[in-house]
């Protein structure tokens, strides 16, 4: 479960000065600041390998792929947000702040015991309000299983598992092969 850093309002300049002087990383929601979950071994291996499947399928491409430490940056109900998504895609040419994205495509969040409820029901809510996000994509951990979103079905689950040996990221018309997600794993 999630604890705000502190129960007091924290602008977004003095948020923004406190993560680029820190050493910690911490989210950022309506004014509360909550600190991030450490990794896993098993986590990073996931976010690895998905973030090097898909720099490799996107080089010759206009779209850009990151990795934790840049934060996806949005509004919603009058709120300012910035999380760190533990992949993110984006082609849009606005995208040019060094710190954080706000056109993103994709996002993808790999799920951990600690974060799995928030990436399901906080995240799943703020990131599908942002406009330019077309998948969600939320892989597991424990089994070699993903599940993607989709905007253009409405946000509708669709799992990938051993049935669907690749996972189809529609937005950027690519698959990734689950056994490349999972490799080392």
């Amino acid at each position: 479960m999630q604890t705000a850093v502190k129960n007091e309002f924290v602008s977004v300049a003095d948020y923004l000065a406190a993560e680029e002087a820190g050493q910690t990383r911490h989210e950022y929601l309506g004014g509360f600041v909550y600190g991030m979950a450490g990794e896993t071994l098993i986590h990073n291996q996931i976010s690895g390998n998905l973030y090097l499947a898909l720099r490799q399928l996107l080089k010759s491409t206009p779209c850009r792929a990151y990795i934790s430490d840049i934060r996806v940056n949005f509004h919603l109900h009058n709120d300012e947000y910035y999380y760190y998504p533990d992949i993110m895609v984006t082609r849009d040419k606005r995208d040019k702040h060094p710190r954080f994205v706000k056109h993103p495509r994709l996002i993808i969040e790999v799920l951990s015991e600690s974060t799995e409820r928030v990436d399901k029901r906080e995240k799943f809510f703020a990131y599908t309000s942002i406009e330019s996000l077309q998948e969600y994509v939320l892989v597991s951990q424990t089994g070699r299983e993903a599940t993607v979103f989709r905007r253009d079905k409405n946000w509708k689950a669709d799992k990938v598992s051993g049935a669907k040996p690749a996972l189809h990221l529609e937005s950027l018309d690519i698959k990734v092969a689950l056994s490349a997600i999972y490799d080392g794993v």
